[in-house]
């Protein structure tokens, strides 16, 4: 990473010391409280949002780290830290309390997004006081009415006055409607929200149009602020509707928020009538919300896959400090059971390492995933190559979906395996485990369902130019399958891995050979499966391959590490890779039960 001028001023050594301070801080400030904000739900007296002092505590804390801003420019608060390191040091936030770190994830991709396709008074008034903590950030995307289907939202903006578009802070609009599921929607966490919203801009007679193509993306404060960002205004027109109870997440306010309903009128200048209407300024041009929204929505799917891994890692961490210490049972030997003999730890059982193995299978593959997704956004950032940022870039495309949902999927699986392990313990709150759980159960939703991530890798992703993304995805795959084939200990497994993969581009064409959208994309979902578990396999075959690299001069602690990665990896070609043919199977043939399974059948 330091080989790119950007980072050219850091070593491992400023590495560590992020790492090191992000770990103190999550040791400190979140992982003491997490089971408080579990129990201490936020409510609302009717004027304000009451949260837990921790909560406060802890967001303070990691944006006074300068964690939020850690990416940006020196002048800027920033430390010109690679996307890597940040992605690294943000695992220790989410291990620690997911619900706590979902303030600082929001706010720092907020401000990414703004500083990105901001005007520089937006940036200036908006994403600066978001770096340093002085403001949080929220994305309002879904309506209850609307849910993940964007097309259909019907929040809408009206320009405000003839002169809208001379506002210093950008084209300026009334905005209109009700937002659901916003995370941070409301508290007093920090002087100011500052809300990205998307609404349709309505014509003179109030129509907004159809479809996604006449939405746009606003600015709109929660309260008034100067050209510097410093909240001196009234309350803008946003009022809190009220508070989403979530079995999971419970450490994250999350609201339904109306915009406009005339709560707090407010003047569109010092001498106008106060009028409904929240205030909102336009990003950018018309028409092109969502597409400034992925940049924000993108970096958020990576980084729900990350909290979802973290999450494995803490039901991992758990489970094998349980397994270690509770004596149950006795091994079979030859002559049956010795019920005179003492009982062993829960770990020298087979069946219990097995799920250990899976625990640790999912979440260091999906961590190794996750801080390779990292990588790729540097290289797009800044590679001075133009022909390395296409092909980051492109697999990147390929690889978001896959590094938000399966870390969703496959790290739940490892917390239910986390609270079997615990056994009737693990159902009570007397240990974690099941908070985990039903923390990680919100990642399969949050960004975009597991169905709406198979749509976009079958239906989008996997075909668009030609096929490039997947064949690039193809190259790397069988690229990784060579180096890894010179290991006499790996060569069985390569072999496996890229039969996988060519599988899975078989696949693919099968599902689409007559451009049928409706039969290629009704198993959409157990395609995004194995996709999913064939990166994994790439992932753990160059794990694998580095492991075995460094095993001969590796210390007694590191070899004990590097020989836990290589059974993790065996583990993963033996129990995880042969499901894929089964998922495959039914996409290749466009298994139509699903499709043509009516309602009244149910």
């Amino acid at each position: 990473m330091s080989a790119y001028p950007r980072y050219s001023d850091h070593s491992r050594e400023t590495f560590d010391a992020v790492l090191d301070t992000a770990e103190r801080i999550a040791d400190e400030r979140f992982a003491p409280f997490n089971r408080l904000v579990d129990v201490s739900e936020p409510t609302f007296d009717g004027e304000h949002v009451h949260l837990p002092e921790a909560t406060a505590a802890a967001v303070e804390a990691h944006a006074a780290a300068g964690l939020i801003a850690a990416g940006h420019d020196y002048d800027l608060g920033g430390m010109q830290l690679p996307y890597l390191v940040e992605m690294a040091a943000n695992s220790f936030f989410h291990m620690a309390s997911i619900g706590l770190s979902a303030y600082g994830m929001l706010t720092a991709a907020n401000a990414n997004l703004l500083m990105a396709h901001g005007t520089p008074a937006q940036r200036q008034a908006f994403a600066h006081p978001q770096l340093c903590g002085a403001a949080l950030g929220t994305m309002c995307l879904s309506e209850p009415q609307a849910g993940s289907s964007l097309a259909d939202i019907v929040t809408r903006a009206v320009a405000d006055g003839d002169d809208f578009e001379a506002d210093p802070l950008g084209p300026r609009y009334r905005i209109r409607g009700n937002k659901m599921w916003i995370s941070g929607g409301e508290h007093d966490l920090a002087g100011n929200i500052v809300h990205l919203v998307l609404a349709k801009i309505a014509a003179r007679d109030g129509s907004t149009g159809p479809g996604v193509r006449g939405i746009s993306l606003f600015v709109v404060p929660r309260t008034m602020v100067d050209r510097a960002g410093e909240p001196v205004g009234p309350r803008n027109d946003i009022a809190l509707a009220g508070l989403n109870h979530k079995m999971g997440y419970r450490g994250t306010v999350n609201t339904l928020l109306n915009f406009g309903e005339g709560m707090r009128p407010l003047a569109s200048t010092d001498a106008g009538t106060p009028s409904a209407g929240a205030i909102g300024y336009r990003i950018g041009e018309p028409g092109r919300g969502l597409a400034y929204m992925f940049h924000m929505m993108n970096e958020a799917r990576i980084n729900v896959g990350l909290g979802a891994t973290m999450l494995g890692f803490a039901g991992y961490a758990a489970s094998l400090g349980y397994a270690r210490e509770r004596p149950q049972g006795r091994p079979r030997r030859e002559g049956g059971k010795d019920a005179t003999a003492p009982q062993v730890p829960i770990i020298e059982h087979a069946d219990v390492k097995r799920m250990l193995l899976a625990q640790k299978a999912y979440a260091e593959g999906g961590l190794a995933l996750g801080l390779y997704c990292g990588k790729l956004v540097d290289a797009v950032r800044h590679d001075p190559d133009p022909v390395t940022v296409a092909r980051a870039t492109t697999l990147l495309e390929i690889l978001t979906p896959i590094a938000k949902s399966w870390p969703s999927e496959w790290c739940l699986e490892g917390n239910n395996l986390a609270i079997q392990i615990f056994g009737g313990y693990g159902y009570t709150r007397d240990f974690p485990v099941e908070q985990f759980w039903r923390d990680n159960r919100l990642n399969m939703i949050h960004e975009g369902t597991h169905g709406i991530q198979g749509l976009d890798l079958l239906g989008r992703k996997a075909i668009m130019d030609d096929g490039a993304a997947l064949k690039l995805w193809r190259e790397t795959i069988r690229d990784a399958c060579f180096k890894a084939g010179r290991f006499q200990l790996l060569a069985d497994h390569a072999a496996a891995v890229d039969a996988a993969a060519d599988r899975v581009v078989r696949a693919t064409q099968d599902a689409w050979i007559d451009d049928d959208p409706q039969s290629a994309l009704a198993n959409a979902t157990p395609y995004l499966q194995a996709f999913g578990h064939v990166t994994m396999a790439w992932i753990w075959l160059d794990v694998a391959r580095a492991a075995l690299a460094g095993l001969p001069d590796a210390a007694a602690d590191r070899a004990d590490l590097l020989r836990g990665k290589l059974q993790a990896a065996r583990y993963f070609f033996g129990f995880e890779l042969p499901k894929v043919d089964a998922w495959l199977d039914v996409v290749a043939t466009r298994n139509p039960a699903a499709l043509e399974m009516r309602d009244a059948w149910f």
